[in-house]
């Protein structure tokens, strides 16, 4: 096993590592919209889900993958009625469209409104 760690998306905000490299796969942690340098993204879904998605990136280049290597993401939402709007922005990055799962979820760390994690194979 092989930790992960990129100054290029959030440090762990608890007791877990932004990813891991196993076996020639990348497995990232759940990825909220904290921009690395200002902090967290206050703006609505297409904002957070825009940040959430360059986190997830950010760590997969560090691992020597990249987006399109992506083959199974899990997405949690605060609010389902965001999911269009949602899947907007999550169109523009996952391209070779992963096999996915996205719930709702009652409440999200800080608050806010996505999270995405990933497991991609290392390019």
């Amino acid at each position: 096993m092989k930790l992960i760690d990129t100054k290029n998306a959030p440090g762990a905000i608890g007791p877990y590592s932004q990813g891991f490299e196993v076996n020639g796969m990348v497995f990232t942690s759940g990825q909220i919209p904290v921009d690395p340098e200002n902090g967290l993204v206050p703006e609505g879904i297409a904002a957070q889900a825009e940040q959430s998605c360059k986190n997830v990136s950010a760590i997969l280049e560090e691992a020597g993958s990249g987006l399109a290597q992506v083959f199974k993401t899990t997405c949690f939402l605060a609010d389902m009625g965001d999911f269009a709007a949602f899947n907007e922005v999550y169109a523009k990055y996952f391209t070779s469209k992963p096999a996915r799962s996205c719930v709702a979820v009652k409440t999200l760390p800080k608050g806010v409104l996505c999270e995405i994690e990933a497991i991609a194979e290392k390019a």
